[in-house]
């Protein structure tokens, strides 16, 4: 076959690194953002942050108000659409102009020492650092030592501590911890059960248990001012028919106690005191914190939504290296750094504007929930909110998916206000979210003697007009994490 060469002209969709940037930045959390951003300030020495969180330098005008110190007047500042700045940019024709600093105004004073009265070295200015955290095994060898005076029996006790869970069980048997320790020892079996009974006298009560019932049993004979026949019908409850108790059967406990509902109410109450995981309190587990992208607050023509600024980091480009470039004295590749932070700058302008305007238009379309709550939900589809702004559906994923928004009413993630609907008798909608709000309120009034049953709750609800299968509030109820009927039942 003969070769050829041929010239065609065709078109086809191509991601630029500037629009790569402008997707990665939209569907990054504030978290990953900042983390981003920090990487990109070391990488590039042409950008700069006006609103570094390691400057609290805070003055006090003369008039009393408070003022948060940043970059020079004179420097060309680009942020985030409504982020306030401290200085007009100057004309785009030249961008990049800008002064060295400028001294404080005459009559401010510096709020760390003078607006204060206190000098640096005051024990109020020093930074709060977080105590230490204690390790469940730290607590209960601080309490071997001083209990335990033989090196034989403690050397037995750490044994057996490091052989307990996250929760305080021992969930391995004295036998398999007897037959890994070295024979030349001598160790008999009573040993290691005086050491485990060593052990279980520790705090916290029930530390050392080997199941859930021994724990709660430990706990039991333990508590003080409990009846003596109360604490025997809660001891034989743990002991014997702690699966009964677990699934709410009293009916069958009254018959195996011989005792009437007051009795097997006492002992109910006895064991609830217990906690069933005495080890949890020192896990070392940290907590996670939400900071909303957005706030709506309610103000006089309605509800006004704003963007979070604590979270808004303020860019600019170093004025000093743009001038060099300007004058033809920068190197090569800065000239692609200046260009990938006037990208960057752009994109996290448009990343914030982005996200405001999807959040309007879902307080646009969810005025009833922040009027009455999540009963008065309806039904929302990403393709409704990006038909309304001319964006692409994954658009609105990215901008919904870990973006937060503080209203009224608490913290909610934005695809929060995104669910599929129900239909209603009169031919209507209704949101997934408002059925899981009624579902709420229904198992959170009724009667703890005569629960409502999945059945019973999609009778109610059809009632109000609402068509639900009994399976689908099951899948409701189950995602709530609200207990069966039977786990919700007491005497």
């Amino acid at each position: 076959m003969k070769q050829s060469l041929q010239l065609r002209t065709s078109q086809h969709l191509a991601l630029t690194p500037q629009l790569q940037q402008s997707i990665r930045l939209l569907q990054l959390s504030t978290l990953e953002l900042h983390q981003e951003l920090e990487q990109l300030l070391t990488d590039n020495p042409l950008l700069e942050r006006l609103d570094d969180p390691l400057d609290h330098s805070v003055r006090l005008l003369a008039d009393g108000a408070i003022s948060q110190s940043s970059a020079p007047a004179e420097a060309p500042a680009e942020g985030p659409p409504g982020q306030q700045q401290d200085a007009p940019a100057p004309a785009e024709a030249e961008p990049y102009e800008g002064g060295e600093g400028e001294a404080a105004p005459e009559g401010e004073m510096d709020w760390g020492d003078a607006g204060r009265g206190k000098t640096p070295d005051d024990e109020d200015a020093r930074p709060q650092l977080e105590a230490n955290h204690r390790t469940l095994r730290e607590h209960l060898m601080e309490q071997m030592r001083v209990t335990v005076l033989e090196k034989r029996d403690r050397a037995l006790v750490e044994i057996i501590i490091d052989a307990l869970d996250e929760n305080g069980y021992l969930e391995e048997p004295l036998e398999e911890i007897l037959a890994r320790l070295p024979e030349e020892l001598e160790i008999e079996p009573e040993e290691l059960h005086t050491a485990l009974t060593l052990l279980q006298s520790f705090d916290p009560v029930g530390v050392g248990a080997r199941n859930a019932s021994e724990c709660l049993a430990l706990q039991i004979k333990r508590m003080p001012h409990v009846p003596l026949v109360t604490r025997r019908m809660a001891l034989t409850i743990v002991e014997q028919h702690l699966a009964w108790f677990a699934q709410r059967d009293f009916n069958k406990l009254k018959k195996a106690l011989q005792c009437d509902d007051e009795d097997l109410r006492e002992a109910q109450a006895v064991i609830r005191q217990c906690n069933p995981h005495p080890g949890a309190a020192f896990a070392s587990d940290v907590s996670d914190y939400v900071v909303p992208d957005v706030i709506v607050k309610k103000a006089r023509n309605g509800w006004q939504v704003s963007l979070n600024n604590d979270v808004m980091p303020r860019l600019r480009v170093n004025a000093m290296y743009a001038n060099l470039l300007k004058q033809g004295k920068g190197e090569g590749a800065m000239g692609a750094q200046l260009q990938e932070a006037k990208w960057l700058i752009k994109n996290m302008r448009q990343r914030f504007d982005t996200i405001l305007r999807v959040a309007e238009a879902i307080v646009e379309r969810q005025k009833n929930f922040f009027s009455h709550g999540a009963v008065a939900m309806r039904p929302l589809v990403l393709r409704e909110i990006a038909d309304t702004l001319g964006l692409h559906e994954s658009t609105i994923s990215r901008v919904t998916t870990q973006k937060y928004m503080l209203t009224p009413h608490g913290m909610f993630e934005l695809k929060y206000f995104f669910g599929s609907h129900v239909a209603t008798e009169a031919g209507g909608e209704a949101s997934s979210t408002a059925i899981r709000a009624l579902i709420v309120q229904l198992t959170g009034a009724e009667d703890p003697k005569n629960p409502l049953s999945d059945s019973k709750i999609a009778d109610m609800l059809g009632e109000q007009g609402m068509v639900i299968a009994r399976r689908t509030v099951a899948k409701y109820r189950e995602a709530l994490k609200i207990p069966p009927v039977s786990l919700r039942k007491s005497l």
